[in-house]
């Protein structure tokens, strides 16, 4: 396809400095408006990308998911914040990027009672708020929109730790500190960041009226581009600014745009059988991911790169349960987490034999039975049985491999 088709082409909004504590960034989705979300960050942080992960910092990363984001600096009291929220607002209106009348607020700050008096005030003073996302602290005070706090360890608090005030849900993450949303700060924790943010999408989007994307369409768009279309340039225009990819048994995929966009094109799109077919068994679909059980059936007449590299075909057919979690930024992919029995793979392909040598002593034994006879254990591996009982609960009896045991032969 023509690289410079619309779908092709990769979101990109000039951010806007208002003031030198207000920045303004439109929506980095491919549908290009959105709802206004305004960050209230410390003005102590570094809110640059780092090169531990490929998480973006907080402005870009919600404006990635379909915001309108004005972003406002604080110090530790967050002074003159209602005046700054007023500014901000007053910014997003004017932006024809932003749509809705209802704001998200984000606050990424301090623990300090004056910034937590401040949020309220603010919070209070602009009624277009419609709910109030707050990392590392949290206020028993009853704020007049629903609030969530996302606490790190440490704090005393815990999930259900009795009584809150109404309209506060809480929850902790036990094994984090005070910044781990902030990807350049030593504080950060990529498993609690993703957590956090997954739940304040859950929670800020039936407040706002969106941004809502359809999530199935958007991934079965990507595999359309890579299984049927064969474009490279399509694939990675479905995707974020760096996105990245895991094969889990394999290890092969990319991170980053430059290493997967090589991937995509050297070792996975053209690398594929010509009769390569997904057959979806079920999905689940949350706020940001999509969940999918397949099979992956082809013929293995090339060497498949990413899913057996190194082998010579053998021209043998395969239906391989595939396991994929997805996670979807806004309305483009972030990362595939891919995932099969390689076991199967290799049993289907007749490369994995049904016993091999058990390599260890048993209990008195010394591994060898008197007349010098070895051991061995059946694999418990199944081929294409697996694909088979996926789709069909009864097309296989369970259990089998329970029977299992091993066996003497001559040694060899």
């Amino acid at each position: 396809m023509d690289s410079n088709a619309p779908t092709a082409q990769r979101p990109s909004a000039p951010r806007v400095q208002v003031t030198p504590e207000i920045s303004i960034q439109p929506p980095l989705s491919r549908r290009g408006n959105g709802p206004g979300l305004v960050l209230v960050v410390s003005d102590a942080l570094d809110l640059g990308r780092h090169e531990k992960t490929l998480d973006p910092p907080p402005l870009q990363k919600w404006a990635e998911e379909g915001y309108a984001v004005a972003q406002i600096l604080v110090d530790g009291g967050a002074s003159n914040l209602p005046e700054k929220l007023a500014t901000a607002v007053a910014e997003l209106d004017r932006l024809p990027q932003c749509s809705g009348d209802k704001f998200g607020l984000v606050v990424i700050s301090g623990q300090s009672a004056a910034s937590s008096a401040a949020v309220l005030e603010a919070v209070r003073t602009h009624p277009k708020i419609a709910g109030l996302v707050s990392y590392g602290s949290c206020s028993d005070v009853e704020f007049p929109v629903p609030v969530l706090a996302h606490l790190p360890g440490g704090t005393g608090v815990q999930a259900d730790g009795g009584p809150r005030a109404k309209g506060l849900t809480v929850h902790t993450y036990p094994t984090a500190a005070r910044f781990f949303t902030i990807p350049a700060h030593a504080d950060y924790r990529a498993s609690a960041a993703g957590v956090a943010h997954t739940r304040s999408l859950s929670f800020l989007k039936p407040l706002m009226g969106g941004p809502y994307f359809d999530l199935e369409a958007i991934w079965d768009e990507h595999t359309r581009y890579e299984f049927a279309d064969r474009s490279v340039e399509e694939t990675m225009a479905t995707m974020v600014d760096e996105p990245y990819v895991n094969h889990v048994p394999t290890l092969t995929g990319g991170i980053g745009r430059a290493k997967l966009t090589t991937f995509y094109r050297d070792h996975f799109i053209f690398s594929n059988p010509d009769d390569a077919a997904l057959e979806l068994v079920s999905r689940t679909v949350g706020i940001d991911r999509v969940v999918d059980e397949f099979l992956f059936n082809c013929t293995h007449n090339r060497v498949i790169d990413w899913l057996i590299p190194g082998i010579p075909p053998t021209f043998k057919p395969l239906s391989i349960p595939f396991t994929s979690i997805v996670n979807i930024r806004g309305d483009r992919l972030y990362h595939e987490h891919i995932a099969w029995d390689q076991g199967s793979v290799l049993r289907q392909l007749g490369l994995l034999p049904e016993y091999l040598p058990f390599p260890y002593a048993l209990p008195g034994d010394g591994g060898e039975s008197a007349d010098g006879r070895q051991l061995e254990y059946r694999v418990p591996v199944a081929g294409g049985e697996t694909a088979k009982k996926l789709v069909d609960e009864n097309a296989w009896p369970s259990n089998e491999m329970i029977a299992f045991a091993v066996r003497e032969v001559p040694k060899r």
